[in-house]
């Protein structure tokens, strides 16, 4: 593939990430009955560019019990290939003025480009009063605030993923912040696609899903008035990106939206340079 791609959300993960109990689910999906102790980064790599993928924005994990993926893990995969890695941190909601001072480490410090938290994962949805300092900070840092949106894949209630009451309350106290939920908010799409409508500063992903489970009413709006509110992710290792991109045709999106999905939208939500 020869144009530029962007890979808005995937972890290199370790054995200890990808072996916890509640990736169940996910490993009969991926058919991965042994998981190895390390995951050497020539892995993900390859993985990218086996599918083109120019750089790919790299998670941290935070829950309760600690980091499962943790900043400085994610800052060493960054510095193994600072061309193709970029690092998106992670922190601990139950201490505010931790997580404060450590998102700053990570952008400040660490580089990274922004921070992303999981709902389910905590069990608290975005509106819960203890999210709302990470809010404020990455306003002040100009750095997108990313979560998931949807329902949990993993063994995880998946109420806190629902778009509507609780992100929509996020977007309108914080107009200044930018917010990217991934994996597209099924089987909540539509109260996805339509907070992106409302709020100039709200984006949606597409990881961990490839295009022939894009929700039509999601093609619409990538289509149509969301061209430039869609970004391009797969959440590998779950989904291999060279999947995701072989089956891009079978959308028939013009040229323009095409390349604002696969790479303009993300660069312009992250402040990434080509």
């Amino acid at each position: 593939m020869s144009e530029p791609v962007i890979d808005a959300w995937i972890q290199h993960p370790t054995g200890r990430f990808l072996g916890h109990e509640m990736f169940a689910s996910l490993r009969r999906w991926m058919r991965l009955e042994v998981v190895p102790d390390e995951f050497p980064v020539a892995l993900t790599l390859g993985a990218l560019d086996a599918a083109g993928v120019e750089k790919a924005l790299t998670s941290a994990w935070w829950g309760p019990e600690g980091p499962l993926l943790s900043n400085d893990e994610v800052a060493s995969t960054v510095a193994a290939h600072p061309d193709r890695f970029i690092g998106i941190g992670s922190v601990n909601l139950h201490r505010p003025m931790d997580a404060v001072r450590e998102l700053r480490r990570c952008v400040k410090e660490l580089g990274f480009v922004g921070v992303r938290q999981l709902p389910w994962l905590w069990g608290l949805p975005p509106n819960d009063r203890r999210y709302y300092p990470i809010y404020a900070e990455c306003v002040e840092l100009g750095i997108p605030f990313c979560l998931q949106v949807g329902h949990a894949g993993p063994l995880r209630p998946s109420d806190p993923g629902r778009p509507i009451p609780y992100l929509d309350e996020v977007a309108c106290e914080f107009p200044e912040l930018r917010i990217v939920g991934g994996h597209v908010g099924y089987p909540w799409t539509e109260e996805m696609i339509s907070l992106a409508t409302k709020y100039e500063n709200v984006y949606i992903d597409t990881s961990a899903y490839t295009p022939e489970r894009y929700p039509e009413a999601l093609v619409r709006f990538m289509k149509g008035p969301g061209k430039r509110k869609v970004l391009f992710g797969t959440n590998f290792p779950m989904i291999q990106p060279a999947k995701c991109l072989s089956q891009l045709d079978m959308l028939e999106l013009p040229d323009e939206t095409r390349r604002l999905f696969l790479y303009d939208n993300a660069a312009e939500v992250f402040g990434l340079e080509r």
